[in-house]
């Protein structure tokens, strides 16, 4: 009996291209498992990121909490995460009249960012509590003692804070601070980086602060 083979199948016991074996269509072992191991290794680095920055805002926000507790009339509450939709921190003074709705950010870039959308929560939050004769919007920056200058490379640096007023009233937009202390808003219906500065934003908190001397000379607020 004459068995007829298919154009352009192999014969058998012949490799196959299309198939594990064959000389085409084939990364070698070697290379997918470097290529395995590389996509394990930036994932677990982006996780540990991920929770370093977790951890640094939740210290932060802790250590506010407990500097507004520590001051003569001052109650403050941690709200929670973002992903709640509440603002970080809650603090009153009930005998001043003072309401403070703050949210905190701390890293170790150049430049840190509050989105519109946090800044938008915090300033409804302001609105609702209108009982309080004295409400504020505060955008916390804290630019910890060392610099990132590349992946798990840093640069030590003088740790710096900045309390950065923004009206209730005020409209709502992406809000930065640098190193240095500037404030800018994002403006809308432009270019994603064209950036507004917003001058005489800093205030003067009720407990001792890492602000630069400089940045407090004229504050819009003193509390």
């Amino acid at each position: 009996m004459t068995v007829t083979r298919r154009a352009g199948s192999p014969a058998h016991g012949a490799p196959n291209p299309g198939k594990a074996g064959g000389v085409r269509g084939r990364v070698p072992a070697a290379g997918r498992r470097h290529g395995r191991e590389k996509y394990e290794r930036s994932g677990s680095g982006n996780r540990t990121a991920a929770r370093i920055r977790r951890q640094r805002g939740y210290q932060w926000e802790d250590t506010l909490v407990k500097r507004f507790n520590s001051s003569e009339g001052w109650r403050a509450f941690r709200l929670g995460s973002p992903s709640t939709g509440l603002p970080d921190i809650l603090a009153v003074n009930p005998k001043r009249g003072y309401l403070v709705v703050i949210e905190a950010k701390s890293g170790s870039g150049t430049a840190l960012s509050v989105p519109a959308e946090q800044v938008e929560r915090c300033r409804v939050w302001a609105d609702t509590f209108s009982a309080f004769k004295r409400r504020h919007v505060i955008l916390a920056y804290k630019f910890i003692s060392k610099r990132r200058i590349g992946t798990a490379e840093y640069r030590p640096r003088e740790l710096r804070e900045f309390y950065k007023v923004r009206g209730h009233r005020s409209k709502t937009t992406e809000c930065i601070c640098t190193y240095d202390g500037r404030f800018y808003t994002k403006r809308e219906g432009l270019d994603s980086d064209y950036r507004v500065p917003v001058r005489d934003a800093e205030c003067v908190m009720p407990f001792e602060t890492r602000q630069p001397a400089e940045a407090v000379r004229g504050a819009r607020i003193i509390f």
